[in-house]
């Protein structure tokens, strides 16, 4: 179920008038971003660094990274960035227009 932006809600970014988002990790901008913890929450990263991600970067890198890898290896924008499972990805998303994807893990 996709979420609701509503103007109040930390998801919300489309209000008239301000700048366009953009994601930090494709570095595109975008309609709406959404809040990605660098350090996920159930690894401790509740209060910790988060980045603005667009759907389809943040979906991807929770299909590819696991939440121990993310906390782990990529806690940061930075690392997140140069992490060699998202290199293609990147490559491909950074030349698209596409503002949603629908990736899934296989059960």
């Amino acid at each position: 179920m996709a979420r609701r932006r509503f103007p109040d809600s930390p998801y919300f970014t489309g209000a008239p008038g301000k700048a366009e988002p953009r994601c930090e990790l494709c570095e595109r901008t975008v309609r709406h971003v959404s809040r990605h913890h660098l350090v996920p929450r159930e690894e401790g990263g509740r209060y910790g660094p988060v980045a603005d991600l667009c759907q389809p970067c943040h979906s991807t890198v929770h299909l590819l990274l696991s939440n121990r890898e993310l906390a782990r290896r990529y806690p940061t924008i930075e690392a997140l960035r140069g992490a060699e499972e998202l290199q293609k990805y990147l490559h491909w998303i950074r030349r698209s227009r596409v503002e949603h994807i629908a990736n899934r893990r296989k059960k």
